[in-house]
């Protein structure tokens, strides 16, 4: 059984931005946490050696605060690869799904459909020859 038949005169859409974002996704997350990272190194660094209370406290807050930015970014860098990889199987050839017919109406039916009725919308079942 062919599960990817494809469509024959398919054609498949330029690339675009989608491309370039993905290729950039690795820089783009590696930059998205140094530069945090280097941040907080300057914090800790620029800390007195004897620190009261009130320093203690500002530090982990910003301990905290890195932590937050770098999750919310790599969320964000997953986000867009996800949306990248969606907008690539679009552009791409187009596969025949499986058919079924349905009635065509402007308006609901009044009664249900029996079961003799919705048999007769369906496509007969194909069956595959093994060679």
């Amino acid at each position: 059984m062919n599960w990817f038949k494809k469509i024959q005169p398919s054609l498949r859409a330029a690339s675009g931005l989608e491309w370039r974002l993905w290729r950039k996704l690795p820089l783009i997350a590696l930059a998205g946490t140094v530069l945090p990272l280097l941040c907080l190194a300057l914090v800790h660094l620029l800390s007195d050696s004897a620190p009261s209370a009130a320093e203690l406290r500002r530090v982990q807050m910003m301990d905290y605060v890195i932590g937050g930015v770098i999750v919310f970014h790599w969320s964000m860098v997953v986000t867009i690869g996800i949306g990248c990889v969606i907008v690539m199987v679009m552009k791409g050839p187009g596969y025949v799904a499986d058919g079924y017919r349905v009635s065509h109406s402007d308006q609901p039916r009044a009664t249900p459909e029996t079961a003799e009725e919705a048999s007769a919308y369906r496509l007969p079942e194909v069956v595959e020859r093994s060679e």
